[in-house]
């Protein structure tokens, strides 16, 4: 099965990929890095404002 890989946008398998979905290790690593800058993100409330309507 042929995949586009999210970051490079290059063509890759699924099968036999180690680092699917990506393509290589670095689009993995370019990806766990938007992680781990924020620049992804889940949305939800944040912890203070979950917090307050506790308190009250």
């Amino acid at each position: 099965m042929k995949i586009t890989c999210p970051i490079c946008k290059n063509k890759t398998t699924w099968e036999e990929n180690p680092w699917r979905p990506f393509c290589s290790e670095r689009c993995k690593l370019i990806d766990l890095g938007k992680w781990a800058t924020e620049e992804y993100r889940i949305e939800g409330k944040k912890e203070e404002e979950e917090d307050e309507k506790k308190e009250t």
